[in-house]
């Protein structure tokens, strides 16, 4: 445990997740995630949604949860007011960058190893459509844009970049590799679930997200906010906040870092913690 809690009465901003955190397999949240969201904001205790997806993908989230806040995309790197489309906060990745990692995943031996993804103005661009894209595709509510040779985008500079892969190792490995090539004031660099290795500008993550929200748009401060999340880029957010919450299918160095453990996404774990924290 990293810090003494907030007070429970302190709380006027609740951050969540999406994936693995408000939903699982099912891609939907539940009757009882809805129903706890709800009286949350009936207290008058704003939600806020932060996550790795798109913005077009996360909307329906936001949407369902009736937030009125402005929605936390792509890490943080994409922030906009779904009330008025406003974007408040674009943090691409600049092109030189963008230029060495697509030759860095391009190598001859990687290449066919790896689904590399481009985000340009809310679109995804990829080479072209592999069965991990596919899945992603579906799972996101997402089409494609497969483009042939990703080097036709480079005069673009990409809200974030995916590799994906079949294999966890591989990705470990990549990341590895990445952090001797990139210090952390170059690049940001996380996985979101196992297999997804995503890079995005250096001052982008969900923690400092979390604090422009807060901070500059809502005049709180950390001890107002609490947050849950699942996984590696969850982190920043999760050391942010007042109170934190790791999911129980979080990794246990995700969960070292929270101030308190929920039951996993399918025993609906962020209602228990929502319940728990703010409601009871």
């Amino acid at each position: 445990m990293h810090k003494a809690s907030a007070g429970v009465n302190d709380i006027k901003l609740l951050v969540l997740d999406i994936d693995g955190t408000i939903t699982g397999h099912s891609n939907t949240l539940s009757v009882t995630v809805k129903e706890v969201i709800a009286a949350v904001q009936a207290k008058g205790i704003k939600v806020a949604i932060a996550t790795g997806r798109m913005y077009c993908s996360a909307l329906r989230f936001h949407q369902e949860i009736g937030s009125t806040l402005p929605l936390i995309a792509y890490q943080g790197a994409w922030i906009q007011d779904p009330g008025n489309d406003q974007i408040h906060r674009h943090l691409p990745v600049s092109r030189e960058i963008t230029q060495q990692l697509l030759e860095y995943f391009e190598q001859p031996d990687l290449r066919s190893l790896l689904s590399v993804h481009f985000y340009i103005n809310d679109q995804l661009y990829v080479r072209e459509i592999t069965k991990e894209t596919d899945n992603y595709q579906q799972r996101c509510g997402v089409t494609a844009i497969p483009v042939g040779d990703l080097r036709q985008l480079l005069d673009h500079e990409p809200t974030k970049i995916l590799a994906l892969s079949e294999d966890a190792n591989l990705t470990q490995q990549l990341l590895a590799d990445l952090r001797l090539r990139y210090k952390p004031t170059d690049l940001y660099m996380t996985t979101s679930v196992p297999t997804f290795l995503e890079a995005a500008n250096t001052h982008v993550n969900k923690g400092n997200a979390v604090r422009y929200l807060a901070e500059e748009m809502l005049g709180l401060e950390s001890h107002h906010v609490m947050t849950i999340g699942d996984n590696f880029n969850d982190v920043e957010m999760l050391s942010y906040a007042g109170i934190s919450v790791a999911m129980g299918n979080a990794p246990p160095e995700v969960q070292a870092i929270a101030n308190w453990v929920a039951p996993n996404i399918e025993l609906d774990g962020a209602a228990v913690a929502i319940e728990k924290f703010l409601l009871s």
